[in-house]
């Protein structure tokens, strides 16, 4: 039983190093040459993996890039819906997003790269945007679910666009804090960003 539970845990550390790989040479040749600069099988022979193998991890060029999001684990949800782990709020949705940052294992350098090659691609603002708009509504989901209806949706969205809106300020600026956890980062500046609101 342990050496399964064991290969199944390889095999995740497996199949998530392949899907980084990927998604860091997908933006290294969209940065070089563009969106259009270059083939799936480019990318393919970039990060060392099949054609088949790349078509099982991202069905798009665009899904290649954008990379999947990071999946909260269900002990963590529930957590989160019971009113935990702080009791607070916005503590809590600060521990959810510590949670899903620290999933992903995202050096400062690769953190600034996605960022620029998003911003700077039309093609991928608007993919990127409608991932943010589905994201959100499935968070809106979540904080109802613990918070009750009568919170509203409206004060539910807004929490969650001022979160992304912290998060974008994390993200690393020519060098600074390279060796500092974007967990950590993203906690003092929730931190502060309380402080200036109170």
């Amino acid at each position: 039983m342990h050496s399964m539970t064991e290969s199944a845990t390889t095999r995740e550390r497996r199949r998530q190093e392949t899907e980084h790989r990927i998604t860091v040479c997908a933006q290294r040749l969209t940065d070089e040459r563009g969106l259009d600069g270059f083939t799936m099988d480019e990318l393919a022979e970039a990060a060392d993996v099949s054609r088949r193998t790349l078509f099982n991890y991202f069905p798009s060029k665009v899904d290649a890039v954008l990379g999947n999001p990071p999946d909260l684990p269900p002990s963590v949800l529930a957590t989160f819906h019971a009113g935990g782990p702080h009791g607070h709020l916005v503590d809590d949705l600060g521990e959810l997003a510590a949670v899903l940052l620290s999933s992903k294992t995202l050096t400062h350098e690769e953190m600034a790269l996605g960022h620029r090659v998003v911003t700077t691609t039309p093609r991928l603002i608007m993919a990127a945007h409608q991932r943010f708009q589905e994201l959100t509504s499935e968070f809106v989901d979540v904080i109802l679910a613990r918070e009750g209806a009568e919170f509203g949706e409206a004060r539910a969205r807004l929490l969650i666009r001022l979160l992304v809106a912290i998060f974008d300020g994390c993200i690393p600026v020519n060098g600074e804090e390279p060796d500092r956890p974007l967990a950590d980062i993203f906690t003092d500046s929730l931190r502060t960003a309380r402080e200036l609101l109170a």
